[in-house]
């Protein structure tokens, strides 16, 4: 039982101005966790599920110690799922065998979600829209029933089997696998990486001229590439409605390959010589999506070093910061190239080519944050990297940016704040949140303290002491002193944050 102590206690309920008048700062710290072919987790196949739930829990632990805010977590990697789909098999990273749920039970996704949400970070759902099978050729079964029902959905390039994007049929398909993932989870994002059409193999042509013949249109028969775009274009702005239709706060989030276009190709494009891009070669014209609204958030991954001679960090990012179009920019971070044998820039110690990104990004304030690929980076911690990140980089906790800016949601403010002993030195600061809809419902607050006497300027981030998605937190008895202020701020799931309230010890 807890032990209720007595204080004197002063609750005051700061105004929208006050808020709103010290800007609280954002930065988008994310990091991609994979799951194809057991990237980052689970660490093998069919690991027993109480063992995928510590190396889980230990991960997030991890993260959320180093200060990140949100992880892009991948959950259909070829056409499967680690979760309970109404229309795709369990994935064999999960259990290796074929539509095989994890035994006992449990639905990972949804563990996932709440282990995230518990630290106050965001869950992007990761799925590739179009990757069916990998290495297809040695693949003696057909876990996805659709292969047989649905031939012409199909096509092999490569060792890769992949849904045809110009069908139309694919593309109310993918709708319906996304709008499961929404209804059904309580995801902050959905998130698509850079395979859209694959990357181009050699002397090797991608066998879509059927369809072509059948669904061209005015495309056909001459203009193969723009009916190829046009097919991108049409689900990325489709699978926007149907996101928005069914909850309009949940972003939806692509992280596209770094190049848009080469400006030997295009004058609009990057002073680049990129062997292949997102426009020509894999048919993502990602600057109409922005233009259009389509997009909460971009997330280019700029792969190479500052300084390379076909694909400049610097070159790039600065390009996207001048073509963003208003949609939130983040950086894709390559953490899993830091001490590697490549390029020398990796090998470099001091400054590593991280920080000297971080250190770039952060002199171009349209820049909003990072990404890194991937989890498992972070448990190498090449060069001591994580406390370099904590210690001058993500020294204190942040939100990340607010999204959906047609329709901002502001929470209402927390209420019953009590101070409650535990045990011994232990305490339990805790309140309660306002029963409000969904939508604007508060689901993580910032908590800071201060000392007696001392101003109460929530725009520093020095002073918060947490971020996080539950109504309460621990601290020991030395964590307050006499006079002691705790400012607690409810969050939105878009970001906005509402009115904080005053606890005086």
């Amino acid at each position: 039982m807890f032990k209720k102590i007595n204080y004197t206690i002063i609750i005051v309920l700061f105004s929208a101005q006050f808020i709103f008048a010290q800007k609280i700062n954002h930065e988008f710290r994310g990091v991609w966790i994979a799951t194809v072919n057991n990237i980052d987790w689970p660490s093998k196949k069919n690991l027993n599920p109480t063992k995928q739930k510590a190396e889980l829990i230990k991960l997030l632990d991890q993260l959320k110690d180093l200060n990140f805010n949100a992880i892009i977590f991948q959950i259909r990697p070829t056409a499967d799922a680690f979760y309970n789909s109404s229309y795709e098999p369990w994935s064999a990273y999960l259990t290796d065998s074929i539509n095989s749920p994890p035994k006992p039970y449990y639905d990972p996704l949804a563990f996932a979600i709440a282990e995230t949400h518990k630290r106050g970070m965001e869950f992007h759902a990761w799925l590739n829209p179009y990757r069916v099978l990998i290495n297809y050729k040695n693949t003696t079964t057909k876990p996805l029933a659709l292969l047989n029902e649905k031939p012409d959905w199909f096509l092999n390039y490569g060792e890769t089997t992949y849904f045809n994007p110009g069908v139309p049929e694919v593309r109310t398909y993918t709708n319906k696998v996304v709008a499961d993932i929404v209804q059904n989870y309580d995801v902050d994002a959905i998130h698509f990486d850079d395979y859209f059409y694959p990357y181009k193999i050699a002397n090797e042509v991608f066998p879509d001229a059927d369809a072509f013949k059948k669904y061209g249109g005015k495309f056909y028969p001459n203009q193969i590439d723009n009916w190829r775009r046009d097919n991108v274009n049409t689900i990325i702005e489709e699978l926007h409605t149907t996101i928005k239709s069914i909850k309009p706060w949940v972003q939806f989030g692509i992280s596209p390959f770094g190049v848009w276009r080469n400006k030997a190709d295009d004058p609009t494009g990057s002073n680049t010589d990129a062997g292949q891009t997102n426009y020509d070669h894999l048919y993502a014209d990602v600057l109409l999506w922005t233009k259009k609204g389509w997009l909460d958030y971009i997330l280019p991954q700029i792969y190479w070093q500052i300084g390379h001679d076909k694909a400049d960090y610097k070159t790039i990012a600065e390009w996207w910061v001048k073509n963003n179009y208003n949609t939130n920019l983040y950086i894709g971070q390559a953490m899993y190239r830091l001490g590697g044998k490549t390029d020398e820039a990796w090998k470099q110690k001091n400054k590593t080519e991280i920080e000297k990104q971080l250190d770039l990004n952060r002199s171009l304030p349209t820049i909003k944050g990072s990404t890194y690929f991937s989890a498992k980076s972070f448990t190498k911690n090449a060069f001591g990297i994580n406390k370099i990140l904590k210690e001058n980089y993500y020294q204190y906790p942040t939100l990340p940016p607010p999204t959906n800016n047609k329709a901002s949601f502001f929470p209402a403010p927390v209420s019953h704040i009590t101070l409650t002993k535990i045990k011994g030195r232990k305490y339990q600061l805790s309140w309660e949140k306002l029963p409000e809809n969904t939508a604007k419902e508060a689901v993580k607050f910032l908590v800071y303290k201060f000392e007696r006497d001392e101003a109460m300027a929530i725009n520093n981030p020095s002073k918060i002491i947490a971020l996080t998605g539950e109504t309460f937190i621990n601290l020991n008895k030395g964590d307050f002193k006499k006079r002691t202020t705790f400012v607690i701020v409810p969050v939105s799931r878009n970001n906005n944050v509402g009115e904080g309230e005053v606890f005086v010890k």
